[in-house]
């Protein structure tokens, strides 16, 4: 690698908005660590991403393990001697009401959606304060900016992200090391594919997110960084974050007309 290039870590970078995100870096000039558990599709990235020259590299981490998490920050911060980006990206999705919910699936959505962001922060902030520069971003969603029914596991792990990430992003102000959360809504992914759905026919909730107007992972990615650079505190795609305000907080009959029709159609998409 070249002498003094920027370094970023991208988790769940092998596919959906991680692994847009890591062909824009690269597009940047930036090194890219292309981290998930996948390693079938973090290969495939790695060797697309290195045809023409060494721009990056796949590495298997299980975000929930800290120790892991720990050990590859250090070792990639030891072999190059900074870290510029850490994409605390990797995450899954769920649907449900919540009293079809068990245990084990808050313990599932909390450790990787929630444990997996802290670990990497944890890990990365320390790093970042001690060398006086960097750029966490941790990716929430437009689930953790308001009231998300029938995904309430999930909307919750999100708020969370979006409550540390936007308070961190003042406390490391002085410290030179700046914070965003990245806040996507309908963006075309495998998030949505392999999530799991709790008693609800998923192809009906499909066919009612398909008619959304769904942005792709790849517009999404130079929106991030185009925000990334102006350190944003929260990434929310434009006019999606414009409707939420509107809605949310101008309008709120308009906005809970919406909230139970979302519960209706989510209701009628039961399978007992």
């Amino acid at each position: 690698m070249e002498s003094g290039k920027r370094v970023a870590i991208v988790t769940g970078g092998a596919s959906g908005i991680g692994k847009a995100l890591s062909y824009e870096l690269v597009s940047q000039g930036v090194f890219v660590i292309v981290a998930d558990i996948v390693d079938a599709d973090g290969t495939t990235v790695e060797k697309e991403l290195n045809k023409s020259r060494n721009n990056a590299r796949y590495v298997h981490v299980n975000v929930t393990n800290f120790k892991e998490v720990e050990q590859m920050i250090l070792s990639i911060y030891k072999e190059f001697g900074r870290l510029d980006y850490l994409f605390n990206n990797a995450g899954i999705a769920m649907y449900g009401e919540l009293y079809d919910m068990s245990m084990d699936d808050w313990k599932q959505m909390i450790d990787v959606n929630l444990w997996g962001v802290i670990h990497g922060t944890q890990v990365g902030y320390e790093m970042m304060k001690e060398q006086g520069f960097g750029h966490l971003v941790n990716t929430a969603s437009a689930a953790g900016l308001g009231p998300s029914p029938v995904s309430s596991v999930y909307a919750t792990t999100k708020h969370a992200v979006v409550g540390l990430t936007t308070s961190l992003h003042y406390e490391a102000e002085q410290f030179g090391v700046k914070v965003s959360t990245l806040c996507p809504a309908f963006v075309h992914t495998p998030i949505f594919d392999k999530a799991k759905a709790v008693n609800i026919d998923k192809k009906m909730i499909q066919k009612q997110m398909e008619k959304q107007k769904v942005m792709s992972p790849e517009k999404l990615a130079k929106i991030t960084l185009k925000n990334v650079h102006k350190n944003v505190p929260i990434i929310c795609p434009m006019p999606m974050k414009r409707t939420m305000d509107i809605f949310f907080t101008i309008v709120p009959p308009a906005h809970k007309a919406l909230m139970r029709l979302v519960c209706k159609v989510s209701r009628d998409a039961r399978v007992n």
